[in-house]
């Protein structure tokens, strides 16, 4: 597999993921999950792993602005969560929350493939 085709494929996988997330948050009865984990555990699950992806889909893009655009992604989500017709609530320490986990997962791995001094997939040339 070409690393363009594995760029490509990862993005994807980003997206389909940010739209689900983004569907999961303003549906006005969302599913229950299995052991019913609390919201803030579903905000930072889920922010955890659009941070993996963004990490892997876009490579060469930095830390801080993989980390500042999913912030900004789940402050838009609460913005949206305000919204009185869909029967949410808006929380600003679930932005918080997205934040942190986005934030922690992406410096985690940054940090332990620089110690690795292994490439980042896709981020090689």
């Amino acid at each position: 597999m070409t690393q363009e085709r594995r760029l490509t494929i990862l993005r994807m996988t980003f997206w389909a993921a940010t739209v689900f997330a983004f569907v999961m948050a303003i549906i006005p009865i969302p599913p229950q999950l299995p052991g019913e984990p609390s919201d803030k555990v579903q905000h930072m699950s889920a922010f955890a792993v659009l941070g993996v992806l963004a990490f892997f889909a876009y490579p060469r893009t930095k830390i801080l602005a993989l980390c500042v655009w999913l912030s900004l992604f789940g402050a838009f989500i609460e913005l949206v969560q305000a919204i009185p017709a869909l029967h949410r609530d808006a929380d600003i320490l679930d932005w918080v929350a997205d934040t942190v986990a986005a934030a922690v997962v992406l410096v985690t791995l940054s940090v332990a493939f620089r110690r690795s001094r292994w490439p980042v997939p896709g981020g090689e040339s």
